[in-house]
């Protein structure tokens, strides 16, 4: 699976407060919550945010409250993957649970850069830059996790 976007960058200890602030929680609909998804920290978000666009963030990315509201409504906003330097743990297992590929890495990409993503290989390249790094990729049963759209899609084709 490879993914191709432009990156959105936002830097450490981006909690799930920031992802999406609680005063909007009162909703569970995924499409109005992601109208105000980094709202807080960037009001233009949501209005550049394109569908396959990659999010990179320095150390602890989705720290805070366990709110599972956080990666759904980056996935939802558009966000095809969020590259980090790291990721609190619950913000890891929920966004794998929802679909939403993240990895764990440190990047030489700057917001406006052309991102291209290889799963498989294990490899993100800086279009811009000319530059890669390489991550180690998710083993197979994560991989169909993410390939299935998140867990219970998962567990319901296992049947």
């Amino acid at each position: 699976m490879k993914l191709e976007g432009n990156a959105i960058k936002y830097g450490d200890n981006i909690d799930t407060d920031v992802i999406i602030p609680a005063r909007y929680l009162n909703s569970s609909d995924p499409e109005e919550l992601a109208a105000h998804c980094m709202e807080d920290l960037d009001k233009t978000f949501v209005s550049r945010v394109k569908p396959g666009d990659i999010m990179v963030a320095g150390s602890n990315f989705g720290c805070g409250s366990s709110r599972e509201h956080a990666p759904l409504v980056i996935k939802t906003s558009g966000i095809g993957a969020v590259i980090a330097k790291s990721f609190a743990r619950i913000f890891f297992r929920n966004a794998i649970n929802i679909g939403l590929p993240i990895i764990e890495c440190d990047t030489d990409i700057d917001e406006g850069d052309r991102v291209e993503i290889d799963f498989d290989r294990g490899e993100i390249r800086n279009l811009t830059k000319n530059t890669s790094v390489d991550f180690a990729p998710f083993p197979p049963f994560l991989q169909d996790i993410i390939a299935k759209g998140g867990l219970m899609n998962s567990v319901k084709g296992a049947g």
